[in-house]
C-alpha cells in the first residue's frame, strides 16, 4: 500500500533543501538546519512537519526577510526542488513575509512551479485583499502555467486543506480572474478554474449557472469540458437549472431494475449492482447514485447516456468500493442506495456493511500492522 503522504517530509526532502539554500549562501547552517528540522520530526503530522521544517529554515536563515527571500529564490534555481523539499520554503514565506508583500509575492511566484504556493498565498489575500489580487492578475498572463494556476487554485473559496479567506467567499471579485483563465491552454489551469468555479456554486449556485450560460454563450476552445467539470457539485445535488444547463430534463426517466449481487458486503469489498433505466424524454440522462447511512449521505457518478426519444432503455453495471482510506470512516451498519435520474431519486434498495464476511476469517494481526493507502 502507498505511504502516508506525512512521510515524504523526510531526511532527504529536507537534504534536498539544505542543499540549495548552501549553494545560494555560502553561511547557511546546514548541518545545524538538517538536525533541527529532523528532530522530532517523526511524531508529526503532515502539515505539521511542514511547519516543522519551516521553522528550522527560519532560524537557519535570521537574516531581514527581503535577503532571506533572495536566498530562497535563488535556492530553486539551483537545486531540483520538488513539492516535498520544498513546501516548506512556501509555508516560511506564508509565515515569515508578511510584512513584505512584494518580495513575497515574487518568492511565491518563483516557488510555485517546483512546490505550490497556493497555501501560502492566502494570508497576503487575507491582509492585503486588492493589492495582492492585483499581483494574482499579473500571475494570470504568466507564460508559465504553474503561475497561472496559482492565480485561480490560491484564491478558490473552499481550497482544500487551506484556511478561509471570508471575501473569497462571495462570487464577485475573483470572477475577473476565472473569465481571463477559463479557456487556458493548459488543462491544469483550466481544471483548477473549474473547481474554483465548484467552489463558488457550493455557495451561490444561481451565481454560477448565469457564469457558466454565460461562457458557453461567448463560446471557447474548452468551454464545454470545463463546464461539465465546474458543474459537478450542483448535479449531485440535484440542482434543477444545472441539469437543464446540462442539456438534461429535471426529474424526468425511470428506475425498472435496480439489482444488488447481495445484500451484504464487508469493510474492504465492493457492492455490486445493476441499474436498467427507462428514459422519459430525449436527451441527456443523467446517473447518480447514492450511499446513505445515519448521518451521511455521499454521492457518486454512476454514467451518463444519450436517449433518442422516450422509453430509450440502458442497463449499467457499477462495484462500490468500501475499501478502508485514511480521509473516510466507513462503520459496519445499515446502508441505503440510492438511484438518482436526472436530479431525482427514482429507486433505492437497503444493504448492510459488515466488518467481515460470515465466512471469512478475521484479518491476521500482520493485516493490521499495513499503513493505510492514501
Amino acid at each position: 500500500m502507498a505511504q502516508p503522504l506525512k512521510h515524504l517530509i523526510n531526511a532527504d526532502s529536507v537534504a534536498v533543501l539544505a542543499g540549495g539554500l548552501s549553494a545560494a549562501w555560502a553561511p547557511f547552517p546546514r548541518e545545524t538546519f538538517i538536525a533541527r528540522a529532523l528532530a522530532g520530526l517523526d511524531g508529526l503530522e503532515l502539515k505539521a512537519r511542514v511547519s516543522h521544517v519551516a521553522t528550522a529554515l527560519h532560524e537557519a536563515l535570521p537574516l531581514p526577510y527581503p535577503q532571506a527571500a533572495a536566498i530562497v529564490r535563488e535556492c530553486a534555481s539551483l537545486v531540483p526542488l520538488g513539492m516535498w523539499s520544498g513546501w516548506p520554503a512556501t509555508e516560511h514565506t506564508a509565515v515569515r513575509g508578511l510584512d513584505h508583500l512584494a518580495d513575497a509575492m515574487e518568492t511565491l511566484a518563483v516557488l510555485t512551479p517546483y512546490a505550490t504556493g497556493e497555501f501560502a498565498v492566502r494570508p497576503y489575500l487575507e491582509r492585503y485583499q486588492d493589492d495582492a489580487l492585483k499581483i494574482m492578475h499579473g500571475w494570470a498572463e504568466s507564460p508559465d502555467e504553474h503561475l497561472r494556476r496559482l492565480a485561480s487554485e490560491g484564491s478558490r473559496p473552499r481550497l482544500p486543506w487551506a484556511g478561509r479567506v471570508g471575501w473569497l467567499m462571495t462570487p464577485g471579485p475573483t470572477l475577473p480572474l476565472l473569465d481571463r483563465l477559463r479557456d487556458d491552454p493548459s488543462e491544469y489551469v483550466r481544471r483548477s478554474v473549474a473547481n474554483h468555479v465548484n467552489d463558488l456554486a457550493k455557495d451561490h449556485p444561481e451565481v454560477v449557472v448565469e457564469l457558466l450560460a454565460g461562457w458557453r454563450s461567448e463560446g471557447g476552445s474548452h468551454v464545454e469540458k470545463v463546464l461539465r467539470h465546474a458543474v459537478r457539485g450542483l448535479l449531485r445535488s440535484g440542482h434543477p437549472e444545472a441539469l437543464s444547463l446540462m442539456g438534461a430534463t429535471p426529474g424526468s426517466g425511470a428506475v425498472d431494475v435496480l439489482a444488488l449481487e447481495a445484500d451484504t458486503v464487508a469493510v474492504g469489498g465492493k457492492l455490486a449492482f445493476t441499474v436498467t433505466v427507462t428514459a422519459g424524454v430525449p436527451g441527456p440522462v443523467l446517473l447518480k447514485y447514492a450511499v446513505r447511512r445515519a448521518g451521511s449521505r455521499r454521492v457518486f457518478h454512476l454514467g451518463q447516456r444519450e436517449a433518442s426519444g422516450p422509453g430509450a432503455t440502458f442497463t449499467l453495471r457499477k462495484s462500490h468500493s468500501f475499501r478502508p482510506v485514511t480521509t473516510r470512516d466507513e462503520p459496519p451498519g445499515a446502508r441505503e442506495l440510492e438511484v438518482i435520474v436526472n436530479g431525482r431519486v427514482a429507486a433505492s434498495t437497503t444493504f448492510t456493511l459488515v466488518d467481515h464476511m460470515p465466512d471469512t476469517p478475521h484479518p491476521t494481526e500482520a493485516d493490521h500492522s499495513r499503513e493505510p493507502s492514501v
